[in-house]
């Protein structure tokens, strides 16, 4: 072939592929700005973590109705027991009403005042099915409706927490108005401190993984403070009180430590390792302490008891709270099998030295409970003890004297509040029944039903 047919040859060939490589190249170059823009697109929620926190939401809820309502409705004589379940009903749902109005932004309308969420989604303004929640990964977000429910569930169960303390004397009126306004004063502000990034205790570095502070040392001050103020029952010390249905009572328990898997893994916020973690702790811990208690039962009564078993069951439960994702199995165990001992002599020891009436034990279990799984996080936490370590610079002394401070900070602002606040519905609505009403029972006085009928 000569050199001129080859060079035409040549010009053809690189004709035809150039045409055939256009419509290639044209693509490559549109698809390339497509690219860099969605390499900087907005996160897309999972739909296993959204699932996953599905699932919590609706464990969390189950806590509160029926498994709360049924703990505290064995706890108390039978003649009150549709009146804790009322309470426990009314106030989970006037508190879903107020968090979205909001309480949702109170606590994470993303201000940046340390004490305060601020006005932005009150109403549940900007949430939509478009808007997202940041989670504790880098790019990991899931939607927005379901971390707002997800908190709504805990704003429900806190404040009904409360009620235990004073149960079978206070009047309705006064349980719910005193729910909506210590959930406003106490709890949305904390709840803001504590988990909101904004917040002065996360800021300060405070470690509390699904609620040791926020729920537990806030339900356990306020129920100790009202259990003095709303005064102890009509014959304490004199009548029969004991329990009405420990069947009941075990039910609720069994309930709320089934619904805890939500509340601990949940506030993971993603289906992965962490969540894992709290659920291995969430078993180890709340079984350790059923033991510890029914050996210190053993040792100071002669016997276990059903009644001792199940707060075990609580102790743990509200002990592990804090350090559910942070601490390792085994200081889990050691959690549980220290913070029982702990409560029993609250409940056994010094509820009977100072004489106050806490029906339901909130106090020497939630209050008592939380303070110690709380100090204790700073310690479960080292990875030398096999948490997950802490903050680069931080030690275990450093990081323990900010969890006490955040406990002191939590035990001070409930403790002031709720007394302000438990005057102030005494002044409006007055704070417990008549002595008739109190003696022929809450059922039928205060709500004109009756739990059982003969």
């Amino acid at each position: 072939m000569s050199s001129s047919k080859l060079s035409t040859s040549l010009v053809r060939i690189g004709a035809a592929s150039a045409a055939l490589l256009a419509p290639v190249v044209a693509f490559a170059q549109e698809a390339a700005p497509a690219a860099a823009a969605a390499s900087t697109a907005a996160p897309v929620p999972d739909k296993a973590d959204t699932a996953f926190m599905f699932i919590s939401t609706l464990l969390v809820f189950f806590m509160l109705i029926p498994g709360l309502a049924l703990f505290y409705g064995g706890l108390v004589r039978a003649k009150n027991m549709l009146s804790v379940l009322m309470q426990c009903t009314v106030i989970g749902a006037t508190m879903m009403i107020v968090w979205v109005v909001y309480g949702y932004s109170f606590a994470f309308g993303g201000s940046t005042n340390p004490y305060f969420g601020g006005f932005a989604k009150m109403f549940l303004a900007g949430v939509s099915v478009d808007s997202t929640s940041a989670t504790f990964s880098q790019g990991v977000v899931i939607p927005e409706y379901i971390f707002m429910l997800f908190q709504m569930t805990f704003a429900a169960l806190t404040p009904a927490l409360i009620i235990g303390a004073f149960a079978e004397r206070i009047k309705f009126s006064a349980a719910v108005l005193f729910s909506v306004l210590w959930a406003t004063f106490v709890y949305f502000p904390i709840a803001h401190m504590v988990w909101d990034g904004n917040g002065l205790l996360f800021g300060m570095g405070a470690l509390d993984f699904a609620g040791g502070t926020v729920v537990h040392i806030n339900a356990g001050v306020a129920g100790l403070i009202g259990a003095i103020m709303v005064g102890k029952r009509t014959g304490f010390g004199k009548d029969m009180m004991a329990p009405h249905s420990m069947t009941l009572t075990l039910v609720g328990a069994a309930m709320l430590w089934f619904g805890w898997f939500g509340f601990n893994a949940g506030s993971n916020l993603e289906a992965s390792g962490g969540a894992m973690l709290a659920t291995v702790n969430t078993f180890l811990a709340t079984a350790a302490a059923i033991l510890s208690w029914s050996v210190v039962e053993t040792f100071t009564r002669g016997k276990a008891s059903m009644l001792g078993a199940a707060s075990g069951m609580i102790a743990g439960l509200v002990a592990i709270t804090p350090a559910a994702g942070i601490a390792g199995p085994m200081g889990a165990i050691v959690m549980g099998l220290i913070v029982s001992p702990l409560c029993y002599f609250f409940v056994s020891v010094v509820k009977n030295k100072f004489g106050y009436d806490d029906t339901a034990d909130v106090f020497g279990v939630h209050g008592v409970g939380g303070f110690f799984g709380a100090l204790a996080t700073g310690i479960f936490a080292s990875s030398s003890l096999g948490g997950i370590g802490y903050a680069d610079g931080v030690t275990m002394g450093g990081q323990f004297m900010t969890q006490l401070t955040a406990v002191a900070i939590t035990i001070i602002w409930c403790g002031v509040v709720s007394a302000i606040l438990y005057k102030v519905v005494d002044a409006i609505v007055g704070l417990r029944v008549s002595v008739e009403a109190e003696r022929e029972g809450l059922d039928l006085s205060s709500h004109g039903e009756a739990a059982y009928h003969s």
